[in-house]
């Protein structure tokens, strides 16, 4: 059988998603116990150059939940960035992420397919299809914050791999 709609969109971004949160409360776990200061990582950032780990997670939303609802409405306008919050703020944003994504049915994800979708920017206008636009600009900002809020946390000293950040893989029944 061929993936649907659903599985390359609202599936994809809640594994991710959920083992963002994982990973969130993870840090937590180890900043309790052993270091770094949680709102100092709110902070952080790979390069300075970079945006700070709090804007990383806030895209992980937005370019999960909120492309979805870009999809179903047919323009995308994530809501604005927070900008610095506490670390617990974070975690508390993505578990509603987590919940929100949990909560679209295939059904309703997979009539959503097909669908126009503009996109602006500044002067210029973006037109997709529903899978287009998915899989060429949510898909790869998502992986790409995830990414990065990840490389932050573990450049940082907490004591996540690789497996923390695959989250639970939807294997096939036997």
């Amino acid at each position: 059988m061929a993936a649907s709609f659903y599985d390359i969109s609202a599936a994809s971004f809640l594994q991710t998603v959920s083992a963002v949160a994982d990973f969130l409360d993870r840090a937590a776990e180890y900043a309790s116990a052993r270091g770094p200061d949680l709102e100092a990582l709110v902070t952080e950032r790979l390069f300075f150059d970079m945006a700070a780990f709090h804007f990383h997670v806030e895209c992980v939303s937005h370019h999960s939940f909120s492309a979805l609802e870009a999809v179903r409405t047919g323009v995308f306008d994530p809501p604005a960035l927070r900008g610095v919050v506490p670390f617990a703020e974070l975690q508390a944003m993505t578990r509603e992420t987590e919940r929100a994504l949990g909560a679209l049915s295939p059904d309703e994800v997979n009539s959503w397919a097909g669908k126009d979708l503009d996109l602006q920017i500044g002067p210029r206008r973006l037109a997709f299809t529903s899978e287009r636009f998915i899989l060429s600009f949510s898909l790869p900002n998502f992986h790409f914050h995830a990414t990065t809020a990840y490389a932050i946390l573990r450049t940082n000293g907490v004591p996540i791999g690789k497996r923390d950040y695959e989250g639970r893989l939807r294997t096939r029944t036997a």
